[in-house]
């Protein structure tokens, strides 16, 4: 047998709802995520930027290490290839050039200020 509507209007319209009670679990886990959310944003996140920068850093001198090296070797072989005689010839133009450019970055050098005045 079928329920009538008017019976079941009156089970769901209750007048005085109950008031539903505060959900504490869930509050707490939310503050301290909070908490901890705050924590690490202040030392975690910027050390690991730091680490990021040594790292990337080191890669970089080492890579960049490897080929100022490869690429002396280089030019030592083309010069030798280019200048007639034996191997030392590319090394005596090779030193000329970098003795002059360590000349000229010498010139270039800031002077420390003076203190005595």
């Amino acid at each position: 047998m079928a329920t009538p509507l008017r019976h079941l209007r009156q089970v769901v319209d209750d007048p005085a709802p109950a008031k539903p009670e505060p959900d504490w679990a869930a509050q707490t886990a939310d503050q301290i995520e909070k908490v901890v959310v705050s924590i690490r944003s202040k030392t975690a996140d910027p050390l690991d930027r730091i680490v990021r920068l040594v790292v990337y850093g080191l890669v970089a001198a080492v890579v960049g290490i490897a080929v100022i090296v490869l690429l002396s070797a280089a030019i030592v072989r083309a010069l030798d290839v280019a200048i007639p005689g034996e191997v030392w010839s590319a090394h005596l133009v090779l030193g000329g050039i970098f003795t002059i450019a360590g000349l000229f970055l010498w010139t270039k050098r800031r002077q420390p200020a003076d203190d005595d005045a």
